[in-house]
């Protein structure tokens, strides 16, 4: 079985653990979007699956793609054209202090 998913993929840049952003000097970036994370999922069952977007033609895209094919992904389908990539910002929450 072959699976395609498709939609926005982000950058998401976190504070480390559970900082606050000015807690810290640090972001972690990494990406993130629903359609990519089940492509990610079904790679990790063994699941034949690409993902299907557009990014822009920089650095920060090369790195989301090769983020994508590391966990086994199939990237083939993905235009790069000119424009912008998603961004959001998350900070962690404790236990008693939920996610933002």
């Amino acid at each position: 079985m072959k699976v395609l998913t498709f939609g926005e993929i982000m950058l998401r840049l976190k504070a480390p653990g559970v900082e606050r952003f000015f807690q810290s000097p640090i972001l972690e970036a990494t990406f993130g979007g629903g359609e990519a994370n089940v492509a990610v999922s079904l790679a990790n069952y063994g699941v034949d699956v690409d993902f299907l977007t557009a990014l822009p033609d920089n650095a920060v895209a090369d790195a989301c793609i090769r983020e994508l094919r590391g966990f086994g992904v199939g990237t083939n389908k993905i235009l790069r054209s000119g424009g912008r990539m998603g961004i959001y910002y998350l900070e962690n929450g404790t236990t008693n202090s939920p996610a933002r």
